[in-house]
């Protein structure tokens, strides 16, 4: 019954977890499906193990109880074995007593028959005589039956102690089986744990430079970029070849904060740097008489660095093009300018200095000068406050008509706003976007380089039909599985990927690969990110949610033809 409880438990419970050996190889073709799929993993070891090692305490005081009952049967079975070895010795010392009895009787009876004591007796003597043997033959046939009983309830005792010896033998076995079993399932479980977490590092370290490029994980600031953008990225540029499919980016990262475009936009419709920084930041403060002559340290360590005021730093600064002033956008140039301070002054009270390069802020020896210099002018000692402490006030380029909310952790706990930014909400986020009124040549873009200028032998971000259907047939198998060889065509991410028939064969495996695609539509959603991707294809619709779709498209769309905002259009031409 114990056997039995225990193998229905560890049956039934369905939670144990073999280690897989998730390969993969020593190229960057390793991408971010890898990593969801082992994370996933990962996730589902340790809820499994979790109440595992619950179940392991529970069964290591059910193995204490039921060793403590073997041992009181053991305990009995010692008892009985004792009983009956003594038994046995009464039984043979009653057989001998018995047999000794029986051959005086046997012997007397041979000298004097019953006759001989009849005629040699008186009447009284002889009835005596007779009735004692009587009586001595009735004690010995009792006893012979007595005797038959004992050496019957003997062997029955001496059957069941050898079974319950036996029973309780294979019990301990399996007990310490059992518990065996659970804790080297956990041992198991923990080291699959570990081993995933160390392919998901290295996975992670392969696909770096991949993702880095392809998703965008860049700062795009507008004081160290032409104005003047790539023509063939433009939705206006018209592809050699039809039907042909391509992936507009609204923005490029990060969207959190002020956006420079956005603010430019906003002071040529007439809105004051005050106005803009709190559409930007929120519930926020701005102090105007801050200390002018606080200390701003610019280098790479806290000791490694030049020492200057507040506004000194605030006049080398370059993000935004001086020219702007002359465009309708000097509350553009004022609202960064105090954006500026606040961010270095958060940074300095962080860390105690800030960093020179567009990792933090865009920061040169010598001062601007221009508009730029007129608006820190006009603005000296303002900065962003809020619980008595300068904000880390984020801002970047362009967002694509929809801004992120960040909290501000690290210094006042603030959280700044999210919002389409536009003058009509939602409904005017393609026609009244901020940024697009001020000409950001990021509010809408196809990108097919990398920051350096990388095409990968490309001239334009413009798929194929059969390059489109491709990455579809990409996500086919993605979705199902974990393939090393699945990233991007065209010889710049080196490994070896597989070819377009190849991934074909993969996808039939799969339920058929996508041959054909004839039309394409988005879905957004209203917190300002793409929510679905549906195609027509030879397999009819094909929906695909905008992140897993973003994703896959960056792990096989060919070269360097990327998305890089979670907020994207998919144009057919």
């Amino acid at each position: 019954m114990i056997f039995f409880v225990l193998f229905s438990f560890y049956f039934s419970r369905g939670f144990f977890v073999r280690a897989i050996d998730c390969q993969g190889d020593a190229t960057c073709t390793q991408l971010s499906q890898d990593i969801e799929k082992l994370q996933k993993d990962l996730e589902a070891s340790v809820n499994a193990t979790t109440p595992l090692v619950d179940e392991v305490k529970k069964l290591d005081a059910r193995i204490k109880s039921i060793q403590s009952a073997i041992s009181s049967a053991k305990k009995k079975a010692n008892d009985l074995a004792i009983d009956v070895e003594k038994r046995e010795a009464e039984l043979g010392q009653t057989y001998t007593e018995l047999a000794l009895r029986v051959r005086r009787q046997y012997m007397q009876k041979r000298s004097t028959s019953d006759l001989e004591i009849f005629f040699s007796n008186t009447s009284s003597s002889t009835t005596r005589a007779l009735a004692y043997r009587a009586s001595l033959a009735k004690q010995d046939e009792q006893k012979v039956h007595e005797l038959g009983a004992i050496i019957i309830a003997l062997e029955e005792d001496k059957k069941r102690l050898e079974q319950e010896q036996k029973q309780l033998a294979g019990l301990q076995v399996q007990i310490d089986k059992q518990a065996s079993f659970f804790k080297q399932e956990i041992a198991n479980a923990v080291s699959y744990q570990q081993s995933l977490r160390g392919k998901i590092a290295e996975f992670s370290a392969k696909q770096q430079s991949i993702l880095s490029e392809k998703s965008g994980t860049f700062q795009t600031t507008v004081g160290d970029v032409p104005l003047a953008d790539d023509f063939n990225a433009s939705p206006a540029f018209s592809p050699p070849f039809s039907p042909a499919f391509a992936v507009f980016s609204f923005g490029a990262p990060h969207f959190n904060g002020l956006s420079q475009y956005g603010a430019l936009g906003r002071s040529k419709e007439g809105q004051s740097a005050d106005q803009i920084l709190h559409a930007y930041y929120g519930d926020v403060e701005i102090k105007k008489d801050y200390d002018q002559n606080t200390e701003i340290c610019v280098g790479s360590s806290a000791s490694n660095c030049e020492r200057m005021s507040m506004e000194t730093y605030a006049k080398r600064i370059y993000e935004v093009p001086n020219g702007w002033g002359d465009q309708g956008g000097m509350e553009a140039l004022k609202a960064q300018a105090v954006a500026a301070r606040s961010y270095a002054l958060a940074d300095m009270q962080r860390r105690g200095y800030i960093c020179a390069t567009e990792s933090c802020q865009v920061y040169k020896s010598s001062n601007k000068g221009g508009n730029w210099e007129s608006a820190v002018n006009a603005t000296a000692g303002w900065v962003l406050m809020k619980n008595g402490k300068p904000l880390w006030a984020k801002y970047a380029s362009t967002a694509g008509g929809y801004i992120d909310a960040y909290t501000d952790s690290a210094s006042t706990g603030h959280r700044t706003p999210s919002f389409w930014d536009t003058k009509n909400g939602r409904d005017g986020w393609t026609s009244q976007a901020f940024e697009k009124i001020a000409g950001s040549p990021w509010f809408y873009k196809a990108w097919y380089k990398t920051r350096g200028g990388d095409s990968c032998g490309r001239s334009h971000p413009w798929l194929t039909q059969e390059e489109t259907a491709d990455v579809l047939n990409a996500w086919i198998v993605l979705s199902n599985t974990s393939e090393s060889r699945i990233s991007p065509l065209g010889g710049c991410w080196g490994g070896n990927p597989y070819s377009m028939s190849e991934l074909r064969d993969r996808a039939n495996g799969y339920g058929g690969a996508v041959t054909s695609v004839s039309d394409v539509h988005v879905e957004y959603s209203n917190d300002g990110y793409t929510a679905n991707v549906i195609f027509q294809t030879n397999k009819g619709e094909v929906s695909i949610s905008g992140s897993e779709f973003k994703k896959v498209f960056n792990i096989r769309a060919p070269g360097n033809i990327s998305v890089k905002s979670g907020l994207f259009n998919v144009e057919k031409r």
